[in-house]
């Protein structure tokens, strides 16, 4: 059986259930499901193991454009359980899948499979009324029927590693054991959440058949073998009976059978366009969009493609010309222009990378890779007063964007100011869940920055956080 990351996610939901469950929070035998604020609690807690063993796509471009959608469909809800996060794994395998208190998840490899925003709405929608449905804290109330020996083996093949075939192995046993209660949802929990999730989509004024094309290609996905069987059809039963319902619902709903809500298709092709060239398979990204080129030679999406691809192979010079011939057909796109920028500074021509990013910044202020590499740049140019406004800029505007606010405290170093250079380096290590690391700065920033009441505070705050955050370390590979 081939385990995806996940999965083991979602094994990593009840494992994290099971553990709190010891603290007393969830097996008092009057609860039948948590409470939300139990779900969010487990939330929280799922998040620290979620950002040890998952890659997250971190590209501000492709996040904000599934978090708008998502939020755009929680917005029809009356009165949402949660805040609802929305993610994106660098996983290939093609799986969605929520979490406990709003975290949803969809893999990369899902979403580029997508021909259209409405697809990507109807799995979303589907995902959100799992949670508005209350499924997830079922399906924990019902893992307790799963023995604290199937759980060491679960937490002994995922954490504690040993040989990969042993830890295969431990995982896979334990996951023999209690699979069906901790990967799947019911027959009639997927009927719930179509049935709820159709309702809220339309509200949005997406169609229905969205959902149903985006199926159809999960199951398409299933007959190439067993290695590229989707996670989706493990966690999500009943696939086929669920296309004849859409299907039947889509014939006896005509009115909301397709989309009413007005969408410019760029933004869904753009999003398409940068998983395939930066997060897939280069051969493949490049078949693709030399496919697309010969079909049209004036693609500036696929011009752009190949850019981006062309600069992640080191091929600096193809990607800037490239990336010329993409502006071409579309010279106000300011992603093309940051992009274009980006090479540059990869190229080290520095001066060009100022010019061109100071561009796309014009066209889009809040963009946070254009000051990120636009601060990067003045960097290298030894203009470290004109960095650390660029870095400020980015972190206020974009404080979730962490490498940001890790080169923001690199900054204040080189220019002598230690205190807020360890703050913002224990801030971002907090929030990349090394502990230790952010352990180390947040203490040293606190006894720099004892004067200041404010930042003590906050300091005092992150401290208190990590004091109950449990794990280790882990190497980290950076795709700046």
């Amino acid at each position: 059986m081939r385990l995806t990351r996940i999965a083991l996610v979602a094994l990593l939901i009840i494992a994290v259930a099971m553990r709190s469950g010891s603290e007393g929070y969830l097996f008092a035998s009057s609860y039948t499901y948590l409470t939300t604020k139990e779900e969010k609690e487990l939330g929280k807690k799922l998040m620290l193991y979620v950002k040890k063993h998952l890659v997250l796509i971190e590209d501000p471009f492709i996040i904000n454009y599934v978090n708008r959608i998502g939020q755009y469909i929680v917005a029809q809800l009356p009165s949402p359980p949660f805040d609802f996060h929305f993610y994106v794994v660098k996983e290939n395998v093609y799986n969605a899948f929520a979490a406990p208190a709003g975290h949803v998840f969809i893999n990369s490899g899902l979403l580029a499979a997508m021909d259209s925003e409405e697809e990507l709405a109807g799995i979303l929608g589907h995902e959100i009324a799992h949670v508005l449905c209350r499924h997830i804290s079922e399906q924990i109330e019902r893992s307790k029927k799963i023995g604290l020996a199937t759980l060491a083996g679960v937490l002994a093949g995922i954490f504690l590693g040993g040989s990969g075939a042993a830890a295969a192995a431990i995982t896979t046993s334990s996951i023999a054991a209690g699979q069906s209660l901790t990967l799947k949802y019911s027959r009639e929990n997927e009927e719930e959440a179509d049935q709820v999730g159709l309702k809220y989509l339309t509200k949005a004024g997406y169609g229905g058949g969205g959902l149903l094309k985006a199926l159809q290609k999960i199951r398409a996905k299933r007959w190439f073998g067993p290695e590229d069987i989707p996670s989706y059809v493990t966690t999500h039963p009943a696939i086929e009976a669920r296309m004849t319902y859409l299907d039947t619902w889509i014939q006896t709903h005509p009115e909301a059978a397709k989309s009413v809500r007005p969408v410019d298709p760029t933004g869904f092709r753009k999003v398409r366009t940068k998983l395939i060239a930066l997060y897939g398979d280069t051969g493949a990204a490049h078949s693709t969009f030399d496919s697309e080129l010969r079909k049209d030679p004036e693609n500036a999406l696929a011009y752009y493609g190949k850019g981006l691809v062309l600069n992640r192979d080191g091929k600096r010079q193809g990607a800037v010309e490239n990336l010329k011939r993409a502006l071409q057909f579309r010279p106000l796109d300011s992603d093309i222009v940051r992009d274009l920028g980006k090479t540059y500074f990869h190229m080290g021509n520095y001066a060009s990378a100022l010019k061109t990013l100071k561009g796309a910044l014009a066209f889009s202020p809040k963009d946070p890779e254009g000051w990120f590499f636009l601060g990067r740049a003045q960097m290298e140019m030894g203009d470290l007063q004109g960095a650390l406004n660029s870095f400020k800029t980015l972190v206020k505007t974009a404080p979730d964007y962490l490498p940001g606010t890790y080169y923001l405290g690199e900054t204040y170093g080189k220019l002598g100011n230690l205190g807020e250079a360890h703050y913002h380096l224990g801030i971002y290590y907090k929030e990349r869940g090394r502990f230790k690391n952010a352990k180390f700065h947040l203490n040293r920033a606190l006894n720099l920055l004892a004067k200041d009441s404010e930042r003590k505070q906050t300091i005092e705050k992150a401290l208190k956080e990590l004091s109950g955050a449990q794990g280790h370390d882990h190497n980290e590979r950076s795709a700046w």
